[in-house]
């Protein structure tokens, strides 16, 4: 990789007047200097006009040395930011996929990145990318595009040799390494998958990409009536004054001292109508109904027993301290009143839902999608069979039945299908006519009896994805139907494993209702324990967390191959690590990354 040096203007009235208060432009230089040991970095500043910001820009262009154009700031929405509107009429190519990178990076991170109006794009042989002004999004956005930065000059340039150097790296073994497997994984590498051109016809996508077109796709599944998040309450809690302690119901009007005690009210008694004087009072349970004459409740710590009568039964007390009106008494509709909403705001908890509508007596549901599975391969034998020669026991059913199930949902039925296309065609059709989404394991590669593609063909399917730019997953294939969802697997089930969490899952979701934000796993950072050699593609690693001081740390489970399931066994999250590149072979230990927590109790060990 050559040189090439950054210009980097910083868009702040403030921090032109005071170049002291300018933290995200040291911090960026920072990163570039980190990750690209030979880059050398231009800063300017400039305030929030412009005239001067495309006067900079044109100067930074005009210099030969110059290759990317960092800008940070001047992207909101305030009156002032105009970043994006000085930078447009410079460039001859925008590049909004590379902006959308940049905002999914953000959007993880916080709903706020959606505010950011940050422009990419050339400008002659140039690259200019917008970022926001503040420290914290310059690094999230940094580092959802730095791994592009090398290969994107290259192009610029025209570098033949660097940009098919890279190319090769991406479909086979790095030079010199010797490495056995192939990893055919170039995302520009797209064929017919015929005889003469056995690549893959489908673009290898990146993830953020796969998911934002997976939400774009998904609608939420139609109800049989209002949605119950809009539920209106039918009743009062309580439906009646109701004691908050164990105590003594009584007049406030009575004042403290010596009190005939008239009986014990418990919770589920009908509210007590008998007249009382201001010198009498009724032993009450906490949530029992208040007697109608009485008006407080005093609790039992503050009174004596002073007598019981021949039965036992307390029959006179001392009240200690002075009753006051409303004391400890919950009043009609208190916690919900007649036609309030149900849920203050929306929430899709299965237990959030379904105890409050038993809590207003309502025995409604909501309707979640239905869910069915598809496991491909002449291969796969039921558990619990005598093992033939040959075959292997189905996993991926029973696994993605658990997971399903551990997540809220159901799958309403399971099939196995072997590699036969009529099978395989027959299967997916009888699943979707009663399922909203297909789940399918395997089938989706490039095999001679990998037939799901074609049966989804002939079904009139669409068929949005066919690769994904990861390890493992790359075959996941993602489909639609009108209203109904396929999700291909790949038939390695560590593979499954990997994709159903990041991208059926979070559709099954988006489907049912859910806010997008809360769709994808929880993300957290961790720190690795020990160095992890770097694949060409991004790469989903299974890791248990343990916790040291309060920070988090992760341990890979073993070796890692698609193949074996077992490396899912303590696996708490999957650690985000990036492609390799020329600069970065190795992730070391002690380096933080991104990781998606995959259990709720998602801390292993203690230490």
């Amino acid at each position: 990789q050559k040189p090439y040096p950054d210009g980097r203007p910083l868009v702040s009235d403030t921090c032109h007047r005071d170049p002291g208060k300018d933290t995200s432009g040291p911090k960026l230089a920072e990163l570039i200097r980190e990750r690209f040991a030979n880059a050398k970095v231009i800063m300017r500043i400039q305030p929030d006009e412009p005239a001067l910001i495309q006067q900079e820009l044109r100067r930074l262009l005009e210099r030969k040395e110059v290759r990317v154009i960092f800008t940070s700031g001047g992207t909101g929405f305030a009156p002032r930011d105009c970043t994006p509107e000085a930078t447009r009429p410079l460039l001859e190519k925008e590049c909004p996929q590379l902006a959308l990178a940049i905002a999914l990076g953000s959007l993880k991170k916080t709903k706020l990145a959606a505010l950011s109006r940050g422009l990419c794009g050339i400008a002659g042989n140039k690259l200019i990318i917008n970022l926001p002004g503040s420290q914290k999004a310059v690094v999230e956005c940094f580092e959802s595009v730095h791994d592009l930065l090398p290969h994107a000059v290259h192009l610029l340039s025209d570098d033949i040799a660097l940009v098919r150097r890279t190319h090769e790296e991406l479909q086979g073994a790095a030079p010199g390494e010797g490495r056995q497997e192939q990893e055919h994984v170039c995302p520009h590498r797209t064929g017919a998958g015929s005889d003469s051109d056995r690549n893959s016809p489908f673009p290898m996508l990146p993830v953020a990409e796969v998911l934002a077109l997976i939400f774009e796709r998904v609608r939420p599944v139609e109800q049989s009536q209002s949605p119950v998040w809009e539920m209106r309450s039918a009743v009062n809690i309580p439906p009646f004054r109701a004691s908050i302690k164990d105590g003594y119901a009584m007049q406030s009007s009575g004042f403290s001292g010596s009190k005939r005690v008239l009986g014990t009210i418990a919770a589920g008694d009908v509210p007590n109508s008998m007249p009382m004087a201001e010198d009498e009072c009724f032993k009450i349970n906490t949530g029992a109904p208040l007697p109608l004459h009485a008006d407080c409740v005093v609790q039992v710590e503050d009174t004596r027993l002073l007598q019981r009568d021949s039965g036992g039964a307390e029959c006179l007390v001392d009240i200690l301290v002075a009753p006051q009106s409303g004391l400890d008494v919950r009043p009609v509709g208190h916690d919900l009143k007649t036609q309030d909403p149900v849920f203050p705001v929306k929430d899709t908890s299965p237990v959030v839902i379904e105890s409050l509508l038993a809590s207003v007596g309502s025995c409604a549901k909501a309707r979640k999608p239905l869910v069915a599975i598809l496991s491909t391969g002449s291969e796969l034998q039921e558990p619990g069979s005598v093992p033939e020669p040959g075959k292997i026991f189905d996993s991926n059913t029973t696994m993605l039945q658990q997971l399903l199930r551990y997540f809220g949902f159901e799958c309403i039925q399971s099939r196995v299908s072997g590699d036969d296309p009529d099978k395989v065609r027959e299967g997916l059709s009888k699943l979707c006519e009663e399922a909203d989404f297909v789940i399918c394991s395997g089938g989706v590669s490039m095999g001679d009896k990998d037939y799901v593609k074609p049966a989804l063909r002939s079904l009139k399917f669409q068929i949005h994805c066919g690769r994904v730019n990861m390890k493992p997953g790359k075959p996941m294939t993602f489909a639609t139907r009108d209203n109904k969802y396929f999700f291909g697997l790949p038939g390695n089930p560590v593979s499954s494993f990997v994709t159903f969490h990041l991208f059926a899952l979070p559709a099954i979701r988006w489907a049912a209702g859910w806010e997008r934000a809360r769709c994808t796993l929880p993300q957290i950072n961790v720190k690795l324990l020990h160095d992890l050699r770097l694949d060409v593609r991004p790469e989903y690693v299974r890791a248990s967390v343990i916790s040291k001081g309060g920070e988090l740390y992760a341990s890979v489970t073993g070796d890692q191959i698609s193949s074996r399931l077992q490396s899912i066994v303590g696996a708490d999250v999957l650690i985000h690590l990036p492609g390799r590149s020329n600069d970065r072979p190795v992730a070391k230990a002690g380096q933080v990354f991104e990781a998606s927590v995959l259990r709720y109790d998602f801390i292993s060990k203690y230490e």
